[in-house]
């Protein structure tokens, strides 16, 4: 297996020409192969895009179910960092996939980037990033891979520099700084230069020497084209009560209830230095299920669900199929089901019609404070805080309004017959 870098694609030529240097149709032809790949051109147009999870290829989700003429750009998840600062793997993300899903959006006229890190791919971010050789070596490994698969861009999914993540991250103070440093050094490269480069981030700026969220990132905006605010996992089985999982605002919430919204998590990036123009706002196709005995499901004495009721953290239900299993995580902690339930298994389990209203009988409600939907299963004693086509469309007018660059949704599988997609497309009416 060969690196398609340029400095290596000609090495390997040089290697083709002096075994075979008779054949000069073949080494020509490896010479036009290294040459002709080139990014599709950066541009300020509007942002719609999504993640695509390639280990969803083989469960439900083909490359043929992806609605291409729906988005301006999509990205593959994941290419995960590793201790070798030279090596990026795709272990579990159907690398196979990848060169196909790069044909297809070229062919589609969609940037095909791909996404590096992620929740269990982080790992080793911060250490390579740590010092000047690493961060050199690292962009090497970044512009090989992307000139390998003939990228668009690369998106840098961090969770999350200078805090921890999943749990056994390397991390340092030194975080932000070193991976400002690293993408400084990314647009230096020829390649690098041209290639669409983004960032997914919690709703809060980077954090700075002393964990505490920074309050200039403008320098971030000189070398990303956008940043997207994860306004997602705000509440989860690990919060107090149960909550909205993709709050569009909190503002308007008893002050033990605000734990961050999409509209502050926008307004924090923007006052730390980052134009609503390079903004976009991300949102989920999926909610978090709690376990809600009865007794607390309803406002007493009435069908009408409660706000914020306590849940069973010793019986987590599972969600659908594409849930993450009980087990132990990749850093060796034991965890129960995820209970994630994507908007289509929702309408799988019975909760919502197949055009995504409430089915009749399911007791719902609509939080007009967070724009969330609530459903619940009275047999099972299941809650799901997740998001549908009103709070999308909520959410595409806030976009619009706040003149952002458009959205990213996590992830293009976890819709049902585009119902979300369509809603914000609609919403933000500009593409």
């Amino acid at each position: 297996m060969f690196s398609s870098s340029r400095t290596l694609c000609y090495a390997l030529l040089a290697l083709t020409v002096s075994a075979a240097a008779h054949n000069h149709g073949r080494a020509a032809s490896k010479e036009k192969e290294c040459a002709a790949y080139e990014p599709a051109p950066r541009s300020n147009s509007a942002v719609a895009t999504s993640w695509y999870a390639g280990w969803h290829s083989t469960t439900g989700f083909p490359l043929s179910k992806v609605s291409w003429d729906k988005y301006t750009h999509l990205t593959y998840a994941f290419a995960e960092t590793t201790p070798d600062v030279r090596l990026l793997t795709l272990n579990g993300s159907n690398a196979e996939l990848l060169p196909q899903f790069v044909s297809e959006a070229k062919k589609n006229h969609v940037k095909a980037l791909v996404s590096v890190g992620g929740w269990t791919g982080s790992l080793f971010f911060s250490s390579n990033v740590a010092t000047a050789q690493n961060r050199t070596l690292f962009v090497k490994t970044l512009v090989n891979f992307a000139r390998k698969y003939k990228l668009d861009g690369l998106d840098f999914d961090w969770e999350y520099p200078g805090r921890q993540g999943i749990g056994c991250n390397t991390i340092s103070p030194s975080d932000t700084a070193n991976f400002l440093a690293l993408l400084q050094e990314l647009r230096r490269d020829p390649l690098g230069a041209k290639l669409t480069i983004s960032a997914a981030v919690s709703i809060a700026p980077f954090a700075g020497p002393d964990g505490m969220p920074s309050k200039d990132v403008s320098a971030f905006a000189k070398v990303l084209d956008w940043i997207a605010i994860f306004d997602y996992d705000i509440w989860g089985p690990w919060s107090p009560t149960v909550g909205p999982n993709s709050p569009l605002d909190d503002s308007c919430e008893t002050p033990d209830n605000q734990f961050g919204s999409g509209a502050s998590g926008v307004k924090a990036w923007n006052e730390a230095g980052i134009p609503m123009d390079q903004l976009i706002l991300g949102v989920p196709s999926y909610g978090h299920s709690f376990r809600v005995r009865k007794a607390d499901a309803f406002v007493n004495g009435t069908d009408t669900l409660a706000s914020h009721p306590k849940f069973d953290t010793a019986d987590p239900p599972v969600g659908d199929s594409w849930d993450d299993a009980a087990g132990n995580d990749e850093c060796g902690v034991a965890q129960g089901p995820g209970g994630n339930i994507d908007f289509w298994g929702l309408i799988e389990q019975g909760y919502l019609t197949q055009n995504g209203d409430f089915a009749q009988g399911v007791p719902h409600r609509f939080d007009t404070c967070s724009q969330s939907p609530y459903v619940y299963n009275t047999s099972a004693e299941i809650m799901v805080a997740f998001d549908n086509a009103q709070s999308f469309a909520a959410k595409g007018k806030f976009v619009k309004s706040k003149g952002m660059r458009g959205f990213a949704m996590w992830e293009a599988g976890g819709d049902s017959n585009d119902i979300l997609l369509d809603s914000i497309r609609k919403a933000v009416g500009s593409y």
